[in-house]
C-alpha cells in the first residue's frame, strides 16, 4: 500500500493522465465524426484511435515492454484475447497492434459520450444480458473476420473484482475461432493494474511506470469444431494465467 502523503500526487497524476486524454480525442473528435461515416475511411479513424492511445500514455509517462514469443502474420486475422485488469489495457491493445483491428466490448461503453460514436457502425458492443443481441454481435464479428479484419476480445467480459486474478472465461471467442479456423492469440498484461487500478480512488498502487505485455503464440485452430470450444478456451486461460501467476510469485520473492 503506498504512503497516505503519496497518494494526492498519484491521484494528480491519474487525473492528468485520463485529461490528455479526453483532450487528445476532443480536438480530434470532428475528424473522427467525419471518417466513421464511411466504412472506407475507418482505418482513418482506427489511426487516430492509435495515435491518441500511444500519445497519451507516452505524455502521462507509461511505457510498455512486450515481450512477444513469435512474429505474428501480418496478412492473418486473428482473435486476439487478454486478461483484463486495468482501463489501460484497450491502450495498450491499439499501441501494439499497427494492423486495424475491430475492438468488442460490453455494451455499457455506449454510454460513454466519448466512445458511442465508435459502437455505432466500426466497434461492436455486446449486450450479454441478451441472447439475441449477443449472437448478432458475434454475427457482426464474423463478417468483420470475412473482410479480414483481426477482433480484440476480452474473455472475461469485464475486469474482475479480484485482480490480478483472472476471472472465469466465456465461450464467445473460442467459438468465434473455431467456426472461422483463425488462430487466437492469448495476451497477458502483467502489471497493468498497478499502474491504472479499476478503481480510480484506489490508495493501493498507481501513477506512472513500464507496462508489462506478453504476446504469446498463435493457436491454431484449423480442424477443429464446436466440441473443442472448451479445451481451446482452457488452452488460452492457462497460458495466461501461468504467465501472470509466474510473474505474480517472482515479484513476491523480489
Amino acid at each position: 500500500m503506498i504512503r497516505p502523503l503519496l497518494f494526492p500526487l498519484i491521484l494528480i497524476w491519474r487525473v492528468y493522465y485520463f485529461a490528455v486524454f479526453i483532450v487528445l480525442f476532443l480536438l480530434l473528435f470532428p475528424v473522427f465524426f467525419v471518417v466513421l461515416l464511411n466504412e472506407k475511411t475507418f482505418c482513418i479513424a482506427f489511426a487516430l484511435k492509435r495515435f491518441v492511445a500511444i500519445s497519451s500514455r507516452i505524455l502521462a509517462g507509461v511505457y510498455v515492454s512486450v515481450e512477444r514469443e513469435s512474429k505474428l502474420d501480418q496478412n492473418q486475422s486473428y482473435i486476439y484475447c487478454s486478461n483484463h485488469t486495468s482501463y489501460l489495457d484497450i491502450e495498450l491493445m491499439y499501441s501494439m497492434f499497427p494492423r486495424y483491428f475491430v475492438f468488442m466490448a460490453k455494451a455499457e461503453l455506449r454510454s460513454v459520450p466519448l466512445f458511442r460514436l465508435f459502437f455505432k457502425d466500426m466497434d461492436i458492443a455486446v449486450d450479454r444480458g441478451s441472447k439475441m443481441a449477443s449472437h448478432k454481435a458475434f454475427e457482426r464479428a464474423g463478417l468483420d473476420i470475412d473482410k479480414g479484419h483481426s477482433v480484440v476480445m476480452f474473455p472475461e467480459g469485464t475486469i474482475p473484482e479480484n485482480v490480478p486474478e483472472i476471472g472465469r472465461f466465456k465461450n464467445g471467442p473460442f467459438k468465434l475461432a473455431i467456426e472461422k479456423q483463425i488462430p487466437i492469440v492469448p495476451i497477458t498484461f502483467k502489471n497493468n493494474y498497478k499502474i491504472m487500478p479499476k478503481k480510480i480512488w484506489s490508495i493501493d498502487w498507481g501513477g506512472p511506470g513500464i507496462a508489462k505485455v506478453v504476446v504469446h503464440n498463435p493457436i491454431s485452430t484449423t480442424g477443429m469444431t464446436e466440441d473443442n470450444v472448451v479445451s481451446l478456451r482452457e488452452e488460452v486461460f492457462n497460458t495466461i494465467n501461468n504467465t501472470l501467476s509466474g510473474y505474480e510469485h517472482r515479484q513476491s520473492n523480489g
